[in-house]
């Protein structure tokens, strides 16, 4: 049977503070580094043992991976990185406090820009200092400049059915250490769930996500390794 492994990264620095991070490279907190190692272990007692880890190529995701890896024992797995399964783009709202840009422009407005499906914030101005045309990872790369939950989708569908599937159609255990969006857009393609529907979903950061999956990667059952930590669930399809 099929087992994937959803682990959204340790708080970040800008979790912390509160800021709009989006494809912002910080770094985890103390307490994000203690949430992945936890996971790790989590992991272990669980006896999920892995065939090949996929992360984005942010820093908290790659060593939160790194972290939970070393905790379950598994340092030595195999390890993908890249960036369709990165943060949601969050344009020009990036590197912006949450409290204060609510304070500007409302707070319905920003729930929109956060939590609606389709409405991304304002573009990202190719002059600003988070501007990522010349990040070398991302070389050849047709960049956004804004995203919103349906884009990540877009990005992350064809990653997922082209590169994370097959593998795990073959049988393999993987471990997927990335972000709440890149993530969720994971769950919405594997339970089936609507553009509503999707918008409810949360995602706690190092709590492992254990889904057993059928030969046809419908979800068979799933739960949060962390029940103390754990958020509602869709319905296995």
């Amino acid at each position: 049977m099929p087992t994937l492994v959803l682990l959204r990264h340790g708080q970040s620095r800008w979790n912390l503070e509160n800021r709009f991070t989006g494809w912002v490279d910080v770094d985890l907190t103390a307490e994000g580094e203690a949430q992945a190692t936890k996971g790790g272990e989590l992991i272990k007692a669980a006896g999920v043992q892995f065939d090949r880890v996929y992360t984005s190529v942010l820093t908290r995701a790659i060593r939160t991976s790194w972290l939970a890896l070393a905790a379950a024992g598994q340092a030595f797995v195999p390890e993908v990185k890249d960036w369709r399964l990165n943060e949601r783009h969050d344009g020009g709202l990036t590197g912006l406090n949450k409290a204060e840009t609510a304070q500007k422009h409302g707070d319905e407005q920003v729930k929109v820009w956060r939590r609606s499906y389709d409405v991304p914030p304002p573009p990202l101005s190719h002059d600003s200092e988070f501007d990522f045309a010349g990040d070398r990872r991302y070389a050849g790369a047709v960049l956004p400049d804004t995203e919103s939950l349906k884009t990540t989708l877009d990005r992350v569908q064809p990653y997922w059915e082209g590169d994370i599937a097959p593998r795990l159609k073959a049988g393999e255990t993987l471990l997927v250490a990335a972000h709440g969006n890149s993530l969720r857009a994971i769950v919405k393609l594997l339970f089936q769930l609507g553009d509503e529907a999707i918008i409810d979903v949360e995602i706690p950061t190092g709590n492992p996500l254990l889904i057993q999956l059928s030969d046809s990667l419908t979800p068979v059952a799933a739960r949060y390794l962390d029940e103390g930590r754990a958020q509602p669930l869709p319905q296995v399809p």
